[in-house]
């Protein structure tokens, strides 16, 4: 028998959203799992290559795969925003390149990146002295420190990981991560501690960094899912996932 049916608005009844994740990125997408569990919001998502090794000339190199990677989420939808999920690739290749590779695909999305996601979240709660936490080589993280200072905040405290390969920073633990924000807070005051990289399992620990630390704690999930929420109008408090959604 032939069956009837009826069609409706779909799911993503209050913000449809894509997300571009690295290849070799395994902690994004559970992150973002949690934090955008919302009625009427829907996410969808895209990989790009990139190999383990993380350095300025790979971070670089993906700029030439955005638009293939954002034509792998469904072309049908109306996109509100879409998000680039690497920190340091997006202070490599630019946020504004970032943007306009994936607007080449989907024109009328807002685009953004981790990058770009702390810097507006700094900016929301008024934070200019930083605490910055990363897990980089040094030539990585130099960039990002000179890109935070050139939008006008103070570096106040700063500590790395220093690994390159992206498979070990997803095992990084959280007790580890968690002493690192402690040890880079004791080192001098600061109106915030940024922790960057997708990859760094963060988002479980948030509110137990900021109880012991005394300050807010913007992470590069939390930052990128905040603000792709923001720019697509979604404005629900969820302050299980730190100060900034409270």
């Amino acid at each position: 028998m032939k069956l009837e049916f009826e069609t409706d608005a779909g799911i993503g009844t209050r913000a449809t959203l894509g997300v571009i994740v690295l290849e070799t990125d395994e902690t994004l997408e559970p992150e973002f799992s949690k934090v955008m569990a919302l009625d009427g919001v829907a996410l969808y998502h895209s990989r790009i290559p990139m190999v383990p090794e993380i350095r300025a000339d790979t971070l670089a190199k993906m700029e030439k795969d955005l638009p293939a990677s954002a034509r792998l989420l469904p072309p049908s939808l109306n996109f509100d925003v879409i998000g680039y999920g690497c920190t340091s690739a997006s202070t490599v290749i630019g946020s504004e390149n970032v943007a306009r590779a994936i607007q080449t695909v989907f024109p009328g999305a807002l685009v953004t990146d981790p990058l770009a996601a702390v810097i507006a979240a700094a900016r929301e709660i008024n934070a200019k002295r930083l605490g910055f936490i990363t897990p980089y080589v040094p030539e990585v993280s130099e960039r990002m420190q000179q890109r935070l200072t050139e939008v006008g905040f103070e570096i106040a405290a700063f500590g790395s990981f220093e690994e390159g390969n992206d498979q070990t920073v997803a095992r990084i633990s959280e007790t580890s991560i968690i002493r690192a924000a402690e040890r880079v807070a004791a080192t001098a005051p600061c109106d915030a501690i940024v922790i960057s990289c997708t990859n760094l399992r963060t988002l479980n620990i948030l509110m137990e960094m900021e109880k012991r630390i005394g300050v807010p704690i913007i992470s590069s999930n939390q930052a990128l899912a905040w603000h792709m929420l923001r720019l697509a109008k979604i404005k629900d408090h969820r302050p299980e996932f730190g100060h900034l959604f409270s």
